[in-house]
Formats: structure tokens, C-alpha cells, sequence
């Protein structure tokens, strides 16, 4: 298992000064600047952020064209088919353009490559289908940047094109290569005044279908009826949660307890959560992976579907069956975990990048399993499966391995790769797998240092200083995600007064703690009990890493800890 060192952050500001203009407590002020939230007017953001504050669609560049392109194509009844991708991001952002373009009265449907037959994004062969079927507009959503020869390929048949995305434009020489399209709305782009470029695929569509639905004098309460949809996407896609991702995100959730949508309402009945209550969370673990289980092991249009259903008994439907495919997904990721550790443990633990071949898994789980492997060992792990002509794989990082130029080093193995500093994708002939893993490994410029996991603490905070109006008052940090983590906070040499397993998995441990000085404390600890206490043994002290909690139990309400990381003395 991998090592962890335990950091404090050291940024500095007056967080008194902060505290007392903003009516917060020094430890939230200093909270947010750990987060690099930094001057009154992104405080305030941070802190009050409402949609007014969103950015103007119109500073996307191409934006304005692009929205008006639409409107002429759907007065004039030609017909416009969307490109979406299979994952959540692509298949909301889809489902925004669908319902826009078919509120505005355009002749429109949609496609969406299968993962493992089409691969990402758009292709020939969805060009050539587009042209038989008399196509006139394509639209792509969250791909198409990188599609120049097949947007070029649409061009001579004559149709107008149109991108939306948000991955990065190629570089060649320091020049972009951009598609031949008539508008491409990316943010990434140079020369765009976007703003925020760090925003997923949804919130892109989203922002263009606000543009048409002005020109078109739709009102601008039809278009915030989307918003829930660019917050899911904006979590699912794990989007950074700063700046205007965080206000979509915070307005989105609140409006998902209102939600109008059937599919939002089924997959949440379906998985036992209260639409009320749902947090960034429930998004990313729950809601997030069914709406991705349809395009990892059958079609991403089930999810699609389930989102445009337009009766309960088919919203009701398509959600069971995207659970239980979750379910399925989830124990072939868990079986192909314990697999490749069960390799890494036999033959490769001493390599510093982790290339595990799993011949007979699904090739759509590859990037999770590598991201498992990749928390467990703390290195850069690549999963690879066999595949149609050869090997593909998939790779998740660490801070200090910068996965993409991993790749480029040895692009004379590969057929195909693509990716950025923390996660990739490639393919290769399978003969060229062990000198892949020799190469990489002998490449890899890593420490043991890179290898020991960083646990950030806030705040050492003494548990005396915690009081129920503190707990409440970290509910404005929210939502949590990346970009905006949890706190955690520390507290040394806490005594261990009692610890008991509970819970039919015994994955539940109840501490009761008390600090030097002798104030008592309710904790809880969530993992494997008979690990803990095993590890635990005879010591009755310990150094913890903790979220104050408030749990209410038969009326009552009490203060306790919920430990993340501890020390036995």
C-alpha cells in the first residue's frame, strides 16, 4: 500500500480581517484561501454567487454565429443531427441541444458513436451516414476539436458544420489546427474572451442554446430549465468546482429537488436518494456512473433516453435497467481490481509506472481499474485489455508523471494515443507490451517521494473549538468536489476511550475520543472495522485527520468527528 505524508497548507492572508467583513469565522476565511479564492469580489462569488453572475454567453467566441446558423437552418426546415459523445458530459450536453433545437422547431436528431465500435467522437463513417441520409447541419457537442480530416471530409460533401466543445485545440509549432467548420464554439481557443475556460461540454451547449433561445424570443426561464443538466455534467465530468462551475453546480443542485425531468427523478427513486437533499456527491458516485454505465457496457443512447423520456413507466424502465447495468459495472470493476493488484503484487511491484494487461476485460473499464490501482500504489498505472487488431489501454496519474508525454516518448509502440498530463488513452499491437512497460519504467523519472500520497490539512483545529453553528456555517463551501475539496483538519494525541465495530459489513467503527485536556468526543470512522482495529491493536492514542459532523439520532443532536486519516501511537 502506498505511503501518505501529511501537509498543512501554509497560505497566508488576514484571515481576521476576512472574518469580519464577511461575517464568517477565521478558519472558513482561511479554508477558502487554501482553495486560492483570493480578493473581495471572488469571495463574494465564492460565498454568495448567484446566476446573474454567470459570464455572457456571447463572449464565446463563434458563439453569436453559431446560434444564429441555427436559427436560419431551423427556419428554413433543414435538417440538423447532433453528434454527442457516450459519456455524461457528452450525453447532457446532447440532450440540451435536442430539446433546444426541438423547442425552436428544427427538423433534428442525433448520434452518438458507440465506445467501443466507433471509438471518441466524430468519424468517416458518421459523415458518409449523415450525407445518405440527406443531413444538411452537423452539430457536434463535447468533441469535434480534434476532428479536422473528418470535418474537412464534410465540407466536400457540403454540409454546414458546427463545433461545440471544450478539450484543447492541437498545437502544431505553436499554431492551432482547427476543424474547416463554420463556427467552432470551444473556450480553449485562442482569441476567445471567454473568461472561464474550464467548463465541460454541457455548459458550452448550454451557453449557445441561451444565445438561440434569445434570438428566437424564447424566455430565458425555458433555458434555466436546462440548468440541472449542466450541473450534473459540470460534476460528472469532474470540472474543477471554482468560479462560475460553482455557482452552476450550487444552482443546479437546489433546482434538481424541482426537477421536471422523469429520467433525473426515476435514477434518483431508483438509487433511494431524496431529490432535495442531493449533494455533488450523489452526483458523482451514484447518479454519474449509471448515466455512464449504458455507454461503457451497451449504448450511451440508453442514458440519452432516459433523460427525453416522456412517461414515468418509461423513465421507470430505462433507470432499473441503467442500475442494474451500474451494478454489473461495478462488480466487474471490483473483479478486475483485485486482478491486476493481485499481478502488480506478483510481478511488478518494484516498477515505477504500473502496465498491467488484463486480456479478457471489458475494454471500457480499463480507466477505472487504472485509477484503482493508481490510489492504491500511488503510481501511474496503465490497464490494457485485448481488442479488435491488438491492445488498447487506458491510464490514470500521479502529480508528478506527466502521462501524455509519457506516451509521447514512446509513440513508436503505439497505433494511437491521445490524452493530458493525468489520465490517457492509446491502442497498440500486443506484441509490443513488454517493451512498452520496459520502456516507460526506464523513462520514468520518479523518487520514492512520488510516490507517498499528500494528505492536505486546513486547519489544526483542537476539537474544543468546534461548536454546531461551525458545522452549519461549512455548509456555504459547498458543493464539494474537485477544485473544491472538503475540509480536513487534525487534531494530535487524542485518547482512545472505547472503539466498537458496528454495522452488518462491520465497515463502521464508533470512537469515543477525549483531548488532552480532557474534553470528550463522539468519532466515527467508515472502512474495513476489523482492519482498524487490528491496526489499532493495544494503543489507546491517536493523531487523527477529520470533518466535524453533526449526527442526529432519535431527536438528539450531537457533535462528533468523522475521521478520514489517523496515527496510532
Amino acid at each position: 500500500m502506498a505511503a501518505e505524508k501529511w501537509m498543512m497548507y501554509t497560505k497566508r492572508a488576514d484571515f481576521q480581517a476576512i472574518a469580519d467583513e464577511f461575517g464568517i469565522s477565521p478558519v472558513t476565511a482561511r479554508i477558502m484561501r487554501n482553495r486560492d479564492v483570493v480578493g473581495e469580489e471572488a469571495i463574494r462569488r465564492y460565498l454568495y454567487g448567484k446566476i446573474e453572475d454567470l459570464y455572457s454567453p456571447s463572449l464565446l467566441k463563434d458563439g453569436e454565429k453559431a446560434a444564429e446558423l441555427l436559427r436560419e437552418k431551423a427556419a428554413e426546415g433543414k435538417t440538423i443531427r447532433i453528434i454527442g459523445d457516450y459519456d455524461i458530459d457528452g450525453v447532457c450536453s446532447t440532450c440540451i441541444l435536442y430539446t433546444a433545437l426541438r423547442r425552436v422547431g428544427a427538423k433534428v436528431d442525433y448520434e452518438i458513436p458507440d465506445r467501443i465500435k466507433d471509438g471518441y467522437g466524430i468519424n468517416q463513417s458518421i459523415i458518409e451516414a449523415a450525407h445518405r441520409d440527406g443531413v444538411d447541419t452537423l452539430l457536434t457537442c463535447d468533441n469535434g476539436i480534434a476532428a479536422v480530416e473528418e470535418i474537412r471530409r464534410a465540407k466536400e460533401l457540403g454540409m454546414t458544420v458546427i463545433v461545440t466543445d471544450h478539450h484543447e485545440v492541437l498545437k502544431i509549432d505553436g499554431a492551432e489546427i482547427k476543424p474547416p467548420a463554420d463556427a467552432v464554439v470551444d473556450p480553449k481557443q485562442e482569441n476567445c474572451p471567454y473568461p472561464n475556460p474550464e467548463i465541460c461540454g454541457a455548459v458550452v451547449a448550454w451557453k449557445l442554446v441561451s444565445l438561440l433561445y434569445q434570438r428566437c424570443g424564447i424566455s430565458r426561464e425555458e433555458w434555466l430549465d436546462m440548468l440541472e443538466l449542466a450541473a450534473v455534467a459540470t460534476v460528472g465530468d469532474v470540472m474543477r468546482l471554482q468560479d462560475e462551475n460553482r455557482i452552476i453546480v450550487r444552482a443546479g443542485l437546489r433546482k434538481i429537488g424541482s426537477t421536471r425531468n422523469l429520467g433525473l427523478r426515476s435514477l434518483a427513486a431508483m438509487n433511494n436518494l431524496d431529490l432535495h437533499h442531493i449533494t455533488a456527491y450523489h452526483i458523482g458516485f451514484v447518479i454519474g456512473p449509471c448515466l455512464n454505465a449504458g455507454g461503457r457496457l451497451q449504448t450511451a443512447k440508453m442514458a440519452l433516453a432516459l433523460l427525453l423520456s416522456q412517461t414515468e413507466e418509461e423513465a421507470d424502465r430505462l433507470a432499473l435497467e441503467l442500475k442494474e447495468l451500474n451494478d454489473q459495472r461495478k462488480s466487474m470493476t471490483a473483479q478486475g481490481t483485485e486482478e491486476a493488484s493481485a499481478l502488480v503484487d506478483r510481478y511488478y511491484g518494484e516498477d515505477k509506472v504500473l502496465v498491467v494487461f488484463l486480456p479478457e476485460c471489458h475494454e471500457s473499464l480499463a480507466g477505472i481499474i487504472a485509477g484503482r490501482l493508481r490510489e492504491k500504489y500511488q503510481k501511474p498505472s496503465f490497464v490494457l485489455t485485448r481488442a479488435e487488431g491488438g491492445a488498447k489501454g487506458s491510464g490514470r496519474s500521479i502529480e508528478s508523471y506527466h502521462m501524455f508525454q509519457g506516451l509521447v516518448e514512446v509513440r513508436d509502440l503505439l497505433t494511437k494515443f491521445g490524452g493530458h498530463p493525468m489520465a490517457a488513452g492509446f491502442s497498440l499491437p500486443e506484441e509490443n507490451i513488454d517493451e512498452f512497460r520496459r520502456r516507460l519504467n526506464e523513462n520514468a523519472r520518479l523518487t520514492e517521494e512520488d510516490f507517498t500520497e499528500k494528505v492536505w490539512i486546513d486547519v489544526p483545529m483542537p476539537l474544543e473549538y468546534i461548536s454546531e453553528g461551525l458545522v452549519e456555517e461549512f455548509q456555504v463551501l459547498e458543493p464539494f468536489g474537485q477544485g473544491n475539496e472538503k475540509p480536513q483538519f487534525a487534531q494530535k494525541d487524542l485518547g482512545i476511550r472505547s472503539a466498537r465495530v458496528l454495522g452488518k459489513n462491520r465497515n463502521v467503527v464508533r470512537l469515543s475520543l477525549v483531548t488532552e485536556s480532557g474534553f470528550p468526543m463522539d468519532g466515527i470512522w467508515f472502512g474495513d472495522g476489523d482492519a482498524f482495529m487490528a491496526q489499532m491493536g493495544a494503543s489507546r492514542r491517536m493523531d487523527a485527520v477529520y470533518y466535524p459532523d453533526i449526527n442526529e439520532f432519535n431527536g438528539t443532536r450531537n457533535l462528533q468527528i468523522v475521521v478520514r486519516r489517523c496515527r496510532f501511537h
